[in-house]
């Protein structure tokens, strides 16, 4: 039996806006990949300088981002819409408090394919994503064989020193991103692009009271544009956009593709050769998540049949 016109419309739209979602967040997962390889560059001793001009270069391009698809009056708009209601200023909090990231992994310089903080993000998320809606039984699956995974490919990190304050801040951040996660996709009719761009100015201002200098070299400076404007600000584009179309714990799921890439990328430009371990839980990850896509838009098929 065929479905009515209006109805296979209607899905068609929402098969698409869920393919545009996880594109753009797994875009995201892409672009946040290299802040690793982007970091071994730079010698800068100061771990606040670099997030100061991460930060302000990352607010340079949101804020050009902004300005070109919505223009001046409609960007001045949705900063103002952010401030008129109380889940907006939630919302706001907590992709404000979400710019911790970048500071906590650079600040506490540890091994990029060792840090949990992330990771540990996208078992919370879906924690938090049960107050609002199921989450379906494939998905635990695939979530408890990336969890899986991550142990294996972070677990040469144990027997090393590590910092307590880097390990409290890893935690901190598992939190704030999973609610970040959450509050974005149950208030998907609220645009994030603000909140993410006010976050970079605190960030920014918090480093610029911390750091002992924000001199650095025009070299240094080339590979900062890069690192703000395209890892950080392009990333957060991404995710904020993408993260509203798509259930929280396909948005967590996408996201390990991070966890899987950056290893990689170390690897091929600085050298850096991954342990037998990294390798191991990196490809139970990537089974996990290309199965899990896989049977998902099979059984999208399925249904539009």
């Amino acid at each position: 039996m065929s479905q009515p016109p209006a109805l296979q419309q209607s899905v068609t739209i929402g098969r698409q806006s869920t393919t545009q979602g996880a594109a753009l967040v797994l875009g995201s997962a892409i672009v946040w990949s290299f802040g690793g390889t982007l970091a071994r560059f730079l010698s800068i001793e100061d771990g606040w300088t670099i997030v100061f001009w991460r930060s302000f270069f990352a607010a340079v391009f949101l804020i050009s981002f902004m300005l070109l698809r919505d223009g001046p009056r409609g960007t001045v708009r949705l900063f103002l819409q952010h401030g008129c209601a109380g889940h907006r200023r939630r919302a706001v909090l907590c992709h404000r408090l979400d710019l911790v990231h970048p500071g906590a992994r650079l600040y506490h310089r540890r091994q990029y394919r060792s840090h949990p903080g992330r990771r540990a993000a996208d078992c919370r998320t879906d924690q938090l994503d049960r107050l609002s809606r199921s989450v379906s039984r494939l998905t635990w699956l695939a979530i408890a064989a990336v969890i899986g995974g991550v142990a294996i490919m972070v677990s040469d990190s144990m027997n090393v020193a590590v910092s307590p304050v880097g390990d409290a801040l890893a935690i901190l951040i598992a939190f704030v991103f999973a609610l970040a996660t959450v509050v974005t996709r149950r208030y998907a009719h609220v645009r994030m692009t603000p909140a993410a761009c006010f976050g970079t100015i605190v960030a920014g201002t918090v480093a610029a009271i911390m750091a002992s200098g924000l001199s650095v070299t025009l070299p240094e400076l080339g590979i900062l544009v890069t690192f703000g404007a395209l890892n950080f600000g392009l990333g957060l584009a991404f995710f904020v956009t993408g993260a509203r179309l798509i259930p929280s714990a396909l948005a967590a799921l996408l996201g390990t593709a991070e966890t899987i890439l950056a290893p990689l990328w170390v690897a091929l430009i600085h050298g850096e050769i991954p342990s037998l371990n990294t390798i191991l839980g990196g490809t139970i990850v990537l089974i996990a998540l290309l199965s899990y896509l896989s049977i998902e838009m099979w059984r999208q098929r399925r249904a539009a049949i």
